[in-house]
């Protein structure tokens, strides 16, 4: 389940990086977010309404909603001018940013080895992007940015942790529908029948690919399913190349497998004190 949720997403930005090459990244986000909100409303029809306008925590709800949007209107607006692989590069980078940032924001104790690991994957980032007046591109800060917007919105849930999932991934498309709303209108391209229903397409393949990644986290431990996430940069880096004719820089492929090790590294550290913590605790 955990692959076949990764892969959708894969598809899912193949294809948004497709339309985004023909209409604004606005037209994008409010055509996807209206499909997948009607894609949820048999859910939401089953569940009521009453979990989408009582929620704890008003102020954090909204602060993840803004950076929800802004993060998956980033990815689209560097997609369109950037290959798919140097994208996500930046992007499996967040679970790093994550590390670094809950000391200060969440309170959570992080030691000397996941510091380790947090300076060897910005070191990976550094190699990624290999700054210069020729690669720090305005699409270039804008994914970094977008990356830094994902990790907050992964910081803010787990401080919503109490919040259940239908309600953050209604307001989280909901938001993202907003922004296209108020941004559709400049460079408006009228789709055709076949890009309208490639345009809704992408929000249906996005919820479920929601679906299928939940259910593998129901159905195994995090430990188990979560680092097949990484998965992605193998699909991105595929699909650039048949899809798009993307080669992949060497410096990129380098700072990829950077980021990817120091990721792994932190997210079985957590996992293994995570584990010793609660055997402690069983004593």
């Amino acid at each position: 389940m955990m692959l076949a949720g990764v892969l959708l997403f894969s598809l899912n930005d193949v294809l948004g990086k497709w339309l985004v090459a023909t209409y604004s990244v606005g037209q994008v986000l409010l055509i996807r977010s209206a499909a997948a909100l009607a894609v949820l409303l048999p859910f939401l029809w089953q569940a009521g309404w009453r979990p989408l306008v009582r929620v704890e925590r008003p102020g954090m709800q909204a602060a993840r909603v803004i950076l929800s949007s802004a993060e998956v209107y980033a990815f689209y607006f560097a997609v369109a001018y950037m290959p798919l692989a140097d994208a996500m590069t930046y992007w499996l980078a967040a679970p790093i940013y994550v590390a670094a940032l809950s000391p200060f924001l969440l309170g959570e104790k992080v030691g000397w080895r996941r510091w380790t690991a947090i300076f060897l994957g910005f070191c990976g980032v550094v190699v990624a992007l290999e700054p210069s007046a020729a690669t720090l591109t305005p699409p270039a800060l804008i994914a970094i940015l977008g990356s830094f917007s994902f990790a907050f919105m992964m910081l803010s849930g787990r401080a919503l942790r109490g919040t259940p999932d239908l309600t953050l991934v209604f307001w989280q498309m909901a938001g993202a529908g907003l922004l296209g709303l108020a941004t559709a209108s400049f460079g408006w391209v009228t789709p055709s029948g076949f890009d309208l229903f490639l345009l809704a397409f992408l929000g249906a393949v996005a919820m479920v690919a929601h679906v299928c990644i939940n259910r593998a986290l129901k159905l195994a431990d995090a430990a188990t399913v979560v680092p097949f996430q990484y998965t992605l940069l193998f699909w991105a880096i595929l699909f650039g190349w048949l899809v798009f004719g993307d080669v992949p820089r060497l410096n990129m492929l380098v700072g990829a497998a950077i980021i990817v090790a120091a990721g792994l590294f932190i997210f079985f550290r957590e996992q293994k004190l995570k584990r010793t913590a609660a055997e402690v605790m069983e004593v």
